[in-house]
């Protein structure tokens, strides 16, 4: 097991921070509620989450769930995996199945895809 590799439990952990984020800012910026109303409402926070996700991954490393849980998305070379790419992770991940089927590695289809991998920030 690589020290870095990243735990399915941290890995939810900051998708559930990054949801509820999202779901925050698009109640604060279009009204939606939470739990969404209807499906319209539903589409406005995963429209919110995407962007976040993809902004955040593509130019940081990072979502603001991972970082709080430890975590960064980097490309093979250690750096941050682009707009383009992370946009396809995401929208991948917006699919759930691509993120829930993973690899011997613990990477999910839309890390394959994108060529990304999930791992732990060393403390120091």
């Amino acid at each position: 097991m690589d020290d870095r590799e990243a735990s399915l439990g941290r890995r939810l952990l900051a998708l559930l921070i990054d949801w509820i984020v999202a779901a925050l800012a698009a109640s604060l910026f279009t009204g939606v509620s939470y739990p969404p109303a209807d499906i319209a409402e539903n589409v406005i926070i995963t429209a919110f989450f995407f962007g976040q996700i993809t902004i955040l991954t593509g130019l940081l490393g990072f979502s603001i769930g991972k970082r709080l849980v430890g975590l960064r998305i980097e490309n093979r070379d250690g750096r941050p995996i682009g707009l383009p790419r992370a946009a396809l992770r995401t929208a991948l991940l917006c699919l759930v199945l691509p993120a829930i089927l993973m690899t011997n590695e613990k990477r999910g289809l839309h890390d394959l895809a994108a060529g990304s991998r999930v791992v732990r920030v060393p403390k120091g």
